[in-house]
């Protein structure tokens, strides 16, 4: 991997982290396309890498709602802010439980299977197609709500299926408000990054293979400034537009990839 090719890789975690369209399974792809052939725990380990951009362009765009996350965990009080930050850790739990237990399980989802990825991105269409029929309301989310869209994040590790797709998908079905869960989508995943890369700082496993400091370190500031700009206005997007939009996109995209994949 060279450095417009981690640029690359950067603008495309960076934009689409943010769009229910699977940005796991966009850097798959990409990478498919530009014919790197790396292990299963470089890719993983890259796709980390960029994940944690984004999530770091999360916590700079909602640094208040942060704020406000961290001081509702400790000030042990039935108010709003500590609810709040008790449906995050709530949200949490599957996710982590999944990381932990089948780590290397899911590593092999990552290693070049575009064929699982369009079917995965189909799913996430239909998921989005379903939700864009529920009814709008201005339902906050529920300490249920939390667990079950926790599930929902749990699932969406395989690349192909859009975690903010997941999460806000399943949110809208629930009956949640579309900005109001598209704001939470974006703020609980960022304490299961965080900790994922902790994980990884601290074992064997992190590892470049083949891959430089200095790429890593470009496809980083390509993440983590497009997710600054992207964040900014991808939830008045979300809010406003049609999550059909999306799923239409979805769609496209993994009958190609199938596509490709049967005449290849």
């Amino acid at each position: 991997m060279n450095f417009l090719e981690a640029i690359i890789l950067g603008i495309v975690q960076g934009l689409t982290e943010f769009l229910p369209v699977s940005s796991s399974g966009h850097l798959e792809l990409v990478k498919e396309i530009q014919g790197q052939e790396l292990s299963g725990e470089s890719s993983m380990m890259m796709t980390v890498v960029l994940h944690f951009a984004t999530a770091l362009s999360t916590i700079v765009v909602f640094r208040k709602e942060v704020a406000q996350i961290i001081k509702g965990l400790f000030a042990f009080k039935a108010n709003e802010e500590f609810l709040f930050s008790v449906k995050i850790v709530l949200s949490m739990i599957p996710a982590a439980i999944i990381g932990v237990m089948f780590d290397d399980f899911i590593e092999a989802f990552f290693n070049g299977n575009i064929l699982f990825v369009g079917t995965m991105l189909i799913l996430t269409g239909l998921l989005l197609f379903l939700a864009d029929r529920a009814r709008k309301t201005d339902k906050n989310v529920s300490v249920s709500n939390a667990i079950v869209i926790g599930i929902a994040q749990a699932i969406a590790i395989l690349p192909g299926i859009s975690r903010s797709g997941a999460t806000i998908g399943t949110s809208v079905l629930l009956g949640v408000d579309r900005e109001k869960a598209a704001r939470f989508s974006f703020l609980m995943v960022v304490p299961l990054i965080l900790g994922k890369m902790a994980k990884d700082l601290f074992s064997d496993d992190f590892t470049t293979n083949g891959v430089g400091y200095g790429v890593i370190g470009v496809g980083f500031l390509a993440a983590f400034i497009t997710g600054v700009v992207a964040c900014t206005w991808m939830i008045s997007l979300v809010k406003r537009s049609k999550l059909s939009y999306f799923s239409y996109y979805c769609f496209a995209v993994g009958l190609a990839v199938i596509g490709y994949v049967a005449i290849v």
